[in-house]
């Protein structure tokens, strides 16, 4: 189904007024973000997501509705496992928790710009060369598979990235954070601030995650509405379930083998797509049904245990 421009143009100019409205009054000044504050959030990203879930499957009938909501129950559930390498990132660069929220902020912009255009690409791809699809279910059952038996120090180590080593090498950088700037003036030079290098770790991170879920919301619906709005409102919420999350995420201990198991279903739905077309019925059910054991099963287990003996 075609979607008219001025739906395209009603949802960026929306999107955009809420974005400028978070930063121009709600965090208008550098501060901490509490735990409450996230939390509620948190829920208002959820509460507006599903209302345009709402409106999509009034709109456009309960098969868009529930490739929407399916597409957007993925993305934000592998955003948990971005929070993961977040979390790595601030601990590593000492990033002042009263500047995470500015430098998440203008990551999370970034990060709707690359997945617009690669989704844009993806499209492109699969349009014109079916056999693209294959490809793509391949790379999503090797990164399960992958993330399955993936040892937490084998993760992605902030000081092994070659853009970061480049900068540090390369560009002149100021010793100490400059508030909330990410570029100060000196003796006539622009030095870069140690918050514009989180910047740029955030964004090559989200660059390789993208990865992984740009290719799983195709598993899911290729109409190009549905893929680029599911993704923008899941990364939206992702800043407030950052600051919710982040002091807990020890406890989620099988967080990780779930989204593995998510992403190598949706990578074999994939690629027997021309053999059985899985109903999208079914892939909410079971991604749903995974996430939820996860999440349920880790905080059983890890019950009454400090981050320490989470960490065991």
């Amino acid at each position: 189904m075609e979607t008219p421009i001025t739906f395209w143009i009603a949802f960026n100019s929306g999107i955009l007024a809420l974005l400028a409205f978070d930063l121009l009054v709600l965090h208008r000044k550098i501060r901490e973000i509490s735990f409450r504050e996230a939390a509620v959030g948190s829920a208002l990203w959820v509460a507006l997501s599903l209302s345009f879930c709402a409106f999509v499957w009034r709109w456009r009938g309960p098969d868009s509705g529930l490739q929407f909501l399916t597409g957007y129950l993925v993305e934000y559930s592998l955003s948990a496992d971005n929070i993961f390498v977040f979390v790595l990132i601030m601990t590593f660069f000492r990033v002042p928790k009263r500047l995470q929220h500015r430098v998440l902020f203008w990551g999370v912009l970034g990060a709707l710009v690359m997945r617009g255009a690669m989704i844009g690409v993806g499209l492109f791809l699969v349009e014109r060369f079916h056999w693209v699809l294959y490809i793509f279910g391949a790379i999503l059952v090797v990164s399960g598979v992958k993330m399955f038996f993936q040892r937490e120090e084998e993760e992605l180590a902030p000081q092994n990235n070659p853009i970061i080593r480049f900068c540090r090498r390369c560009l002149p950088v100021t010793e100490k954070y400059e508030g909330g700037r990410f570029a100060v003036r000196r003796d006539g030079r622009v030095f870069l601030t140690p918050l514009a290098i989180v910047l740029i770790m955030l964004e090559t991170t989200d660059l390789v995650f993208a990865v992984d879920s740009i290719p799983a919301i195709f598993a899911i619906t290729r109409d190009s509405f549905i893929v680029y709005t599911s993704n923008v409102c899941a990364i939206l919420g992702l800043r407030s379930m950052y600051f919710m999350l982040a002091g807990a995420m020890h406890r989620f201990i099988f967080l990780k083998a779930g989204l593995s198991i998510i992403l190598t279903f949706i990578g074999i739905k994939m690629v027997i797509a021309d053999l059985y077309k899985i109903p999208v019925e079914v892939s909410l059910m079971v991604i749903a049904a995974v996430l939820a054991t996860a999440v349920v099963t880790s905080v059983i287990v890890t019950r009454g245990r400090g981050a320490r003996g989470a960490r065991r």
